[in-house]
Protein backbone atom coordinates (compact mmCIF):
# COMPACT_ATOMS: atom_id res chain seq x y z
CA UNK A 1 0.00 0.00 0.00
CA UNK A 2 2.85 2.53 0.61
CA UNK A 3 4.61 1.64 -2.17
CA UNK A 4 1.67 1.99 -4.12
CA UNK A 5 1.09 5.42 -2.45
CA UNK A 6 4.68 6.60 -3.14
CA UNK A 7 4.69 5.73 -6.64
CA UNK A 8 1.37 7.91 -7.21
CA UNK A 9 2.93 11.02 -5.50
CA UNK A 10 5.89 10.39 -8.03
CA UNK A 11 3.90 10.15 -10.80
CA UNK A 12 1.75 12.90 -9.79
CA UNK A 13 4.77 15.14 -9.09
CA UNK A 14 5.79 13.98 -12.79
CA UNK A 15 3.03 15.16 -14.17
CA UNK A 16 2.90 18.51 -12.39
CA UNK A 17 6.65 19.44 -13.36
CA UNK A 18 5.82 18.28 -17.01
CA UNK A 19 2.68 20.75 -17.09
CA UNK A 20 4.58 23.23 -15.47
CA UNK A 21 7.62 23.40 -17.60
CA UNK A 22 5.29 23.18 -20.90
CA UNK A 23 3.33 26.34 -19.59
CA UNK A 24 6.22 28.34 -18.90
CA UNK A 25 8.11 27.77 -22.60
CA UNK A 26 4.36 29.00 -23.88
CA UNK A 27 3.64 32.26 -21.89
CA UNK A 28 2.52 34.20 -24.75
CA UNK A 29 0.70 31.33 -26.36
CA UNK A 30 -3.01 31.94 -26.36
CA UNK A 31 -3.76 28.33 -27.99
CA UNK A 32 -5.14 26.80 -25.42
CA UNK A 33 -7.11 29.97 -23.67
CA UNK A 34 -9.11 29.77 -27.50
CA UNK A 35 -9.77 26.46 -27.22
CA UNK A 36 -10.21 25.92 -23.70
CA UNK A 37 -7.85 22.99 -23.65
CA UNK A 38 -5.96 22.37 -19.69
CA UNK A 39 -2.44 22.17 -20.94
CA UNK A 40 -0.51 24.21 -23.47
CA UNK A 41 0.42 22.89 -26.80
CA UNK A 42 3.77 22.62 -27.76
CA UNK A 43 5.88 25.13 -29.57
CA UNK A 44 4.72 25.45 -33.32
CA UNK A 45 8.12 24.48 -34.51
CA UNK A 46 8.24 21.48 -32.41
CA UNK A 47 4.84 20.25 -34.55
CA UNK A 48 6.39 20.09 -37.43
CA UNK A 49 7.38 16.45 -37.37
CA UNK A 50 4.93 14.52 -36.01
CA UNK A 51 2.52 17.03 -38.62
CA UNK A 52 5.04 16.30 -41.58
CA UNK A 53 4.65 12.43 -40.74
CA UNK A 54 0.98 13.11 -40.54
CA UNK A 55 0.96 14.18 -44.00
CA UNK A 56 3.20 11.91 -45.33
CA UNK A 57 0.85 9.05 -44.23
CA UNK A 58 -2.17 11.19 -45.32
CA UNK A 59 0.03 10.81 -49.46
CA UNK A 60 0.08 6.87 -48.96
CA UNK A 61 -3.52 6.76 -47.70
CA UNK A 62 -4.52 8.75 -50.90
CA UNK A 63 -2.27 6.11 -53.02
CA UNK A 64 0.80 7.93 -53.53
CA UNK A 65 4.43 7.42 -52.91
CA UNK A 66 5.56 9.99 -50.82
CA UNK A 67 9.00 8.38 -51.56
CA UNK A 68 8.48 9.88 -55.19
CA UNK A 69 11.17 12.57 -56.04
CA UNK A 70 7.97 15.40 -56.45
CA UNK A 71 6.53 14.35 -53.10
CA UNK A 72 9.62 14.07 -50.63
CA UNK A 73 9.03 17.25 -49.06
CA UNK A 74 5.75 17.82 -49.64
CA UNK A 75 5.00 16.01 -46.30
CA UNK A 76 7.25 19.34 -44.34
CA UNK A 77 6.05 22.23 -46.88
CA UNK A 78 2.30 21.41 -46.10
CA UNK A 79 3.12 20.99 -42.28
CA UNK A 80 4.28 24.37 -42.76
CA UNK A 81 2.26 25.86 -44.57
CA UNK A 82 -1.06 24.61 -42.25
CA UNK A 83 1.29 26.02 -39.40
CA UNK A 84 1.41 29.79 -41.35
CA UNK A 85 -2.65 29.21 -41.91
CA UNK A 86 -3.25 28.75 -38.53
CA UNK A 87 -0.64 31.41 -37.15
CA UNK A 88 -3.10 33.50 -35.14
CA UNK A 89 -3.29 30.95 -32.66
CA UNK A 90 -0.06 32.29 -31.59
CA UNK A 91 -0.94 35.72 -31.25
CA UNK A 92 -3.13 37.96 -28.71
CA UNK A 93 -4.76 40.91 -29.22
CA UNK A 94 -2.75 42.71 -26.69
CA UNK A 95 0.43 42.00 -28.10
CA UNK A 96 -0.87 43.07 -31.95
CA UNK A 97 -2.13 46.37 -30.47
CA UNK A 98 1.07 47.32 -29.05
CA UNK A 99 0.14 50.63 -27.37
CA UNK A 100 -2.03 51.96 -30.84
CA UNK A 101 -4.43 53.15 -28.96
CA UNK A 102 -4.38 56.91 -28.82
CA UNK A 103 -6.34 59.78 -26.45
CA UNK A 104 -8.90 61.56 -28.86
CA UNK A 105 -11.08 63.74 -28.88
CA UNK A 106 -13.35 63.02 -31.61
CA UNK A 107 -16.67 61.08 -31.90
CA UNK A 108 -17.38 60.43 -35.68
CA UNK A 109 -17.30 57.07 -37.37
CA UNK A 110 -14.31 55.58 -38.12
CA UNK A 111 -14.30 53.08 -40.95
CA UNK A 112 -11.63 50.84 -42.43
CA UNK A 113 -13.14 48.91 -45.21
CA UNK A 114 -12.18 45.50 -48.27
CA UNK A 115 -9.38 44.04 -45.48
CA UNK A 116 -8.39 41.47 -47.31
CA UNK A 117 -8.88 37.92 -45.26
CA UNK A 118 -7.72 34.67 -45.80
CA UNK A 119 -9.40 31.75 -43.59
CA UNK A 120 -9.65 27.86 -43.18
CA UNK A 121 -13.22 26.14 -42.83
CA UNK A 122 -12.91 24.39 -39.55
CA UNK A 123 -15.10 21.45 -41.21
CA UNK A 124 -13.04 20.53 -44.31
CA UNK A 125 -9.79 22.31 -43.70
CA UNK A 126 -10.10 24.24 -47.02
CA UNK A 127 -9.93 27.96 -47.28
CA UNK A 128 -12.45 30.85 -47.65
CA UNK A 129 -11.59 34.12 -48.61
CA UNK A 130 -12.33 37.50 -49.05
CA UNK A 131 -12.87 41.60 -47.58
CA UNK A 132 -13.43 42.47 -43.82
CA UNK A 133 -15.32 46.08 -43.43
CA UNK A 134 -15.25 47.43 -39.79
CA UNK A 135 -16.78 50.80 -38.67
CA UNK A 136 -16.41 52.15 -35.01
CA UNK A 137 -17.93 54.98 -33.05
CA UNK A 138 -15.30 56.48 -30.91
CA UNK A 139 -15.69 57.34 -27.16
CA UNK A 140 -12.38 59.23 -26.59
CA UNK A 141 -10.21 56.53 -27.99
CA UNK A 142 -9.27 55.91 -31.63
CA UNK A 143 -7.09 53.00 -32.35
CA UNK A 144 -4.41 52.89 -35.12
CA UNK A 145 -5.46 52.25 -38.58
CA UNK A 146 -3.15 49.62 -39.52
CA UNK A 147 -4.49 47.63 -35.64
CA UNK A 148 -7.77 46.82 -37.28
CA UNK A 149 -6.51 44.64 -40.28
CA UNK A 150 -3.77 43.02 -37.72
CA UNK A 151 -7.28 42.34 -35.71
CA UNK A 152 -8.56 40.60 -38.98
CA UNK A 153 -5.18 38.75 -39.11
CA UNK A 154 -5.77 37.35 -35.69
CA UNK A 155 -8.80 35.41 -35.83
CA UNK A 156 -8.96 34.78 -39.99
CA UNK A 157 -5.65 32.80 -39.18
CA UNK A 158 -7.16 30.31 -37.51
CA UNK A 159 -9.63 27.37 -38.13
CA UNK A 160 -13.06 29.14 -38.50
CA UNK A 161 -16.45 29.61 -39.42
CA UNK A 162 -17.14 33.33 -40.95
CA UNK A 163 -20.07 33.64 -38.59
CA UNK A 164 -17.71 33.51 -35.24
CA UNK A 165 -14.85 35.27 -36.94
CA UNK A 166 -17.34 38.28 -38.32
CA UNK A 167 -18.16 38.44 -34.04
CA UNK A 168 -15.03 38.16 -33.02
CA UNK A 169 -13.08 40.85 -35.02
CA UNK A 170 -16.01 42.83 -33.48
CA UNK A 171 -15.75 42.10 -29.66
CA UNK A 172 -12.01 42.66 -30.11
CA UNK A 173 -12.51 46.18 -31.33
CA UNK A 174 -14.86 46.87 -28.69
CA UNK A 175 -12.23 45.33 -26.17
CA UNK A 176 -9.47 47.49 -27.63
CA UNK A 177 -10.89 50.70 -27.30
CA UNK A 178 -14.53 50.78 -25.78
CA UNK A 179 -16.46 52.82 -28.38
CA UNK A 180 -20.03 53.60 -28.32
CA UNK A 181 -20.51 50.62 -31.12
CA UNK A 182 -18.61 48.47 -33.71
CA UNK A 183 -20.08 47.37 -36.70
CA UNK A 184 -18.76 44.45 -38.90
CA UNK A 185 -19.66 43.17 -42.16
CA UNK A 186 -17.49 40.31 -43.97
CA UNK A 187 -18.22 39.03 -47.51
CA UNK A 188 -16.13 35.50 -47.95
CA UNK A 189 -15.70 33.18 -51.42
CA UNK A 190 -15.63 29.52 -49.04
CA UNK A 191 -13.93 26.60 -51.17
CA UNK A 192 -15.92 24.29 -49.64
CA UNK A 193 -18.50 25.39 -51.51
CA UNK A 194 -16.62 25.98 -54.80
CA UNK A 195 -14.26 23.05 -55.33
CA UNK A 196 -16.88 20.32 -53.43
CA UNK A 197 -19.81 19.86 -52.68
CA UNK A 198 -22.61 22.24 -54.67
CA UNK A 199 -19.98 23.25 -56.75
CA UNK A 200 -20.94 26.76 -56.99
CA UNK A 201 -18.38 29.06 -58.08
CA UNK A 202 -20.13 32.58 -57.86
CA UNK A 203 -21.54 32.77 -54.61
CA UNK A 204 -20.79 34.73 -51.54
CA UNK A 205 -21.69 34.24 -48.06
CA UNK A 206 -21.97 37.74 -46.28
CA UNK A 207 -22.58 37.74 -42.39
CA UNK A 208 -22.48 41.44 -39.94
CA UNK A 209 -22.21 41.60 -36.60
CA UNK A 210 -23.55 45.29 -34.90
CA UNK A 211 -23.21 46.21 -31.54
CA UNK A 212 -23.91 48.81 -29.51
CA UNK A 213 -25.33 52.11 -31.38
CA UNK A 214 -25.33 49.78 -34.80
CA UNK A 215 -27.27 47.60 -33.60
CA UNK A 216 -29.91 50.38 -31.49
CA UNK A 217 -29.85 53.05 -34.14
CA UNK A 218 -30.89 52.61 -37.53
CA UNK A 219 -29.43 55.30 -39.11
CA UNK A 220 -26.07 54.89 -37.56
CA UNK A 221 -25.99 51.09 -39.04
CA UNK A 222 -27.21 52.33 -42.47
CA UNK A 223 -24.79 55.21 -42.82
CA UNK A 224 -22.21 52.34 -41.99
CA UNK A 225 -23.36 50.69 -44.83
CA UNK A 226 -23.61 52.60 -47.15
CA UNK A 227 -19.78 53.52 -47.18
CA UNK A 228 -19.39 50.06 -46.91
CA UNK A 229 -21.09 49.76 -50.29
CA UNK A 230 -19.89 52.57 -51.57
CA UNK A 231 -17.33 52.70 -54.38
Amino acid sequence: MKETMKNGINNGEKEIVAINNCCKSHEKCTFHHDLELDHRPPTREAMLPEMSRSYKLLLGSLGENPERQGLLKTPERAAKAMLFFTKGYDQSLEEVLNDAIFDEDHDEMVVVKDIEMFSMCEHHLVPFYGKVSIGYLPCGKILGLSKLARIVEIYSRRLQVQERLTKQIAVAVTKAVQPAGVAVVVEGVHMCMVMRGVQKINSKTVTSTMLGVFRDDPKTREEFLNLVHSK
